[in-house]
């Protein structure tokens, strides 16, 4: 497969990685992207990756999707991490009733923040629902100009069950303006995500609001929209997480260069050291061919026939959760031989560790498909 091991910085512009870069600090200190981060974002529409064509967004493939992603995360974590959720909300333009998306997607400034959690309920009324809840981590939700979430209905104060007699979920697209932000989001990595929750008291919502996340309900007839959304989320997640141990290790071997320089560590030493990041980088690279190599069969296989077949399907599954923990994994192997620089909260390389240590704490890639 093409460009399967190339580094992220191919994929990137070398001057929005300087910004973006250079802004992280004050990102941090701001608890939310810094405005020249988001310049770049608005720019490269890339909170509009997902968004389909019709609607002024750039709708790009599955396997372009994800190399972006990992490039962007490896620039800065938290950047990586808003454009991915936002992005990925924008793939709901692919279900979302069309004159509704005709009003969300028709800003240059768009992003749609939210939860895949079911954190409230929607009341059936005559002219659509009443809503009320309280969701978590809202990554993005300060630059959001919508808010998705998910609720479970309720008719006459009865939860709607499915045909199979489970309790009926569907997800909803809010204004923001009809949303509280609560503050909540105070963990020691990707801060300038800015996840806070969010609240929905009493909200009257028409009946155009709600949308269902299933390729037999997609209004947009495009490859695309026909991907599972488990696959997606579990592949765009995990090349978050290895375009921060990429970066991570990029500055590993920066700093044990200078190690290398000392006259207190031992030939022996120094030759570990060396030894140890190209042992790391070299597994990655192994992981990260597999992956991109089953992402592209996946996304082969949906143009050709519309469908994947399940085995593919499944070791998507498999190389997306290979790929998180293995990002995790060559991070600690290498952290503790760092020094203290690592352990220096204002450094990068810190950054890059608490920004993985919590990313990584999502459940989706938590266990072993």
């Amino acid at each position: 497969m093409k460009n399967i091991l190339q580094h992220p910085s191919a994929f990137i512009d070398a001057g929005d990685v300087h910004i973006i870069c250079a802004n992280a600090p004050e990102a941090e200190q701001m608890g939310m992207l810094h405005p020249e981060q988001m310049e770049i974002i608005y720019k490269q529409k890339w909170f509009k990756l997902l968004v389909p064509e019709v609607y002024n967004g750039r709708q790009v493939t599955f396997p372009e999707l994800v190399r972006l992603q990992e490039a962007i995360s490896w620039a800065d974590g938290s950047t990586g991490w808003v454009v991915t959720l936002c992005s990925g909300a924008g793939w709901f333009g692919g279900f979302i009733n069309p004159e509704i998306s005709q009003q969300v997607f028709d800003n240059k400034t768009v992003c749609l923040a939210g939860s895949g959690a079911v954190g409230g309920t929607a009341e059936i009324t005559p002219g659509g629902y009443i809503v009320n809840g309280t969701w978590k981590y809202a990554s993005g939700a300060h630059h959001a100009t919508h808010i998705t979430a998910n609720c479970s209905i309720i008719k006459n104060g009865v939860p709607v069950l499915t045909d199979s007699g489970e309790p009926l979920v569907l997800p909803f697209i809010f204004d923001k303006k009809d949303v509280t932000i609560l503050p909540a989001w105070k963990y020691v990595g990707m801060v300038a995500t800015g996840s806070d929750s969010f609240e929905v008291k009493d909200l009257q919502v028409p009946f155009n609001r709600q949308f269902k996340i299933d390729a037999a309900a997609a209004v947009i007839s495009a490859p695309l929209y026909q991907y599972p959304f488990l696959q997606l989320a579990e592949a765009t997640l995990a090349v978050n997480l290895s375009g921060i141990a990429i970066h991570f290790t990029d500055l590993c071997e920066d700093i044990f260069v200078e190690k290398a320089k000392q006259p207190r560590l031992t030939d022996e030493q120094k030759v570990y050291l060396m030894d140890e990041l190209s042992q790391a980088k070299s597994e990655l690279d192994l992981i990260r061919s597999d992956f991109f190599e089953t992402v592209e069969q996946s996304w082969a296989a949906i143009q050709a026939d519309g469908t994947i077949p399940q085995d593919i399907l499944y070791q998507v599954s498999i190389t997306s959760r290979q790929l998180a923990h293995f990002s995790r994994e060559c991070v600690d192997r290498l952290y503790p031989l760092c020094g203290l620089t690592a352990a220096k909260s204002e450094t990068g390389i810190n950054r890059s560790w608490r920004d993985l240590h919590t990313a990584s704490q999502h459940a989706l890639l938590t266990f072993d498909a």
